[in-house]
């Protein structure tokens, strides 16, 4: 997929839809259907969902003000979402403070679990859905869209319900002092694109200018001692706004659940990656040092982590993403699993879950409702196994959605960075 940056790139060139004719138009909504029986993907949702959906909306600004006096009240703390031009949902914002021996980062999570429990027809809809699909200009989502895009998305100047990670850093090596998870009131101040937060960076009179550059800095010191640690960065490229997302939302996923297994000793959904055999790192390392204008450097051949990262950083642009498919090729694929034992391998992190989409992950939505339940489903294990299943089945289906669309003379970038328009041909 294209990256974010690209996309609006492409909106502010001012290039329109992708204009296809009503046949064509037909060719792929029944490649669709195909692909989605083929997959198990539910396209439409039940209307017992939507109408508790649409129930759930009803009354809002009385029900959060309810809530407000059994939460911490953070309305009045600088706030902001980060999200693509394209983003139809904003299910994380953030705030940032740097004192004098520690930098405080607030991530806030839209608190969906409020609205999805496992006593609802949603959460049993998400269960069955796994995650929200996205095809080129095509999404099916995992909740409802009348309750995703509107109480449970993060949108400005409006008071939202959110679950907090409060985490304050060590200046020296960024390590947790304190971590904190609690239910708040949030408002966000600015929905802010990527190319937004990028211009907000540089330019000293834009309103977040100080915030957006401290949460840079913050998140690329991260990124660096990310780097030093040994977690493979395959992107090393990102730009300034990706990588200030990218780090906090891993610092973030990475403190919850820390918290839920050595504070609280609670199963949670964990992200499982194997490694590699040292086989098969070899094999990739070698197909990299043949690329014509590579090399790997001498004194990084021992960890493939690090020798990939540094071989990314000087290897030619064109060479990258034959660098990139080499290791994919030799990755076993990451897994949810209730025992987070032999870790994340790829972010070379000990413990890792998710917990920052509870949008359009299950696993997040799983995390949120452990961590405010501190009790965990009691078919974790099938729930585990459900969302790595269905995420197994979204990549597979998108990825022959966008063989399809290359089939019919369609290019699945533009398509997705500017949707399609169905235009008659003339007589």
């Amino acid at each position: 997929m294209t990256s974010d940056a690209q996309a609006e790139a492409g909106t502010a060139e001012g290039q329109g839809p992708v204009e296809i004719s009503p046949e064509l138009a037909e060719r792929l909504e029944d490649k669709r259907e195909k692909l989605f029986e083929k997959f198990e993907i539910r396209d439409k949702f039940p209307q017992a969902v939507m109408t508790e959906a649409e129930k759930r909306t009803e009354g809002i600004q009385q029900e959060i003000q309810d809530e407000a006096e059994e939460r911490k009240d953070l309305r009045d703390m600088t706030t902001w979402t980060t999200d693509p031009i394209d983003a139809q949902d904003f299910d994380d914002a953030i705030s940032v403070e740097e004192r004098e021996d520690e930098y405080v980062l607030w991530v806030h999570i839209a608190d969906v679990t409020h609205y999805v429990n496992p006593e609802t027809n949603m959460w049993e809809e998400a269960v069955k859905r796994g995650n929200t699909v996205y095809l080129p200009s095509y999404t099916i989502h995992m909740l409802p869209p009348m309750l995703a895009e509107t109480v449970c998305s993060l949108v400005p100047n409006e008071d939202r319900l959110a679950h907090t990670v409060e985490m304050h850093l060590d200046k020296e090596n960024l390590s947790y002092e304190t971590i904190d998870i609690y239910k708040s009131v949030i408002q966000s101040d600015e929905r802010l694109t990527y190319a937004q937060a990028e211009e907000r960076i540089d330019d000293e009179d834009a309103p977040l200018h100080e915030e957006c550059k401290l949460s840079f800095e913050l998140a690329d010191q991260m990124h660096e001692q990310r780097k030093e640690d040994g977690s493979l960065v395959l992107n090393p490229r990102r730009d300034r706004a990706h990588t200030l997302i990218e780090e906090s939302m891993l610092k973030a996923n990475k403190a919850v659940t820390h918290e839920l297994m050595w504070g609280r000793g609670v199963e949670a959904m964990y992200r499982v990656h194997p490694q590699p055999t040292p086989d098969e790192w070899s094999k990739a390392l070698r197909e990299i040092q043949d690329l014509d204008g590579v090399s790997i450097p001498g004194s990084t051949w021992d960890d493939p982590r690090k020798a990939v990262n540094a071989t990314l950083e000087e290897a030619p642009r064109r060479q990258l993403d034959k660098i990139q498919w080499a290791v994919m090729k030799v990755m076993p694929r990451a897994r949810y699993m209730s025992d987070p034992f032999g870790g994340h391998h790829a972010l070379n992190f000990e413990i890792y879950g998710h917990f920052t989409s509870p949008i359009r992950r299950l696993s997040d939505l799983i995390n949120h409702w452990i961590v405010y339940s501190n009790d965990v489903p009691e078919d974790l294990v099938a729930l585990c196994d459900r969302a790595s299943d269905k995420q197994a089945d979204a990549e597979a289906c998108e990825r022959e959605y966008k063989q399809y669309l290359e089939e019919v003379g369609l290019n699945p970038n533009a398509v997705n960075n500017r949707g399609i328009e169905v235009v008659e041909e003339d007589d």
